[in-house]
């Protein structure tokens, strides 16, 4: 099970922070929350995942739409504090290039 909850930081950009896990049961829900927290944002997006603690293929597919859907608003995504098995699973896959990823 996941949770998702967003916060505004003085229009610089969007904090979403996602908690628990990511998987093939949970992927249409996560999908159908993701989006509609992106779809009226004009700024950037930063996902906070300091407390997801898993996410298959199908969570990072997710990700991948969201974030094309981002940049055709000449936006970004930016995965913030992931724990080492999911930065691994962005390295592992090649998404660490294309996603912003830092540690705050």
């Amino acid at each position: 099970m996941f949770e998702l909850s967003t916060e505004s930081n003085e229009g610089q950009s969007v904090i979403i922070s996602v908690k628990g896990e990511i998987d093939i049961y949970s992927a249409p829900d996560f999908k159908e929350s993701l989006y509609k927290s992106i779809n009226d944002v004009q700024q950037n997006i930063i996902l906070d995942c300091r407390d997801l603690t898993y996410i298959d293929s199908m969570g990072l597919g997710i990700l991948v739409g969201a974030l094309k859907r981002v940049r055709e608003k000449d936006r970004n995504i930016t995965i913030r504090n992931p724990r080492n098995t999911v930065r691994k699973l962005f390295r592992i896959t090649g998404l660490d290039k294309a996603f912003i990823i830092e540690e705050v």
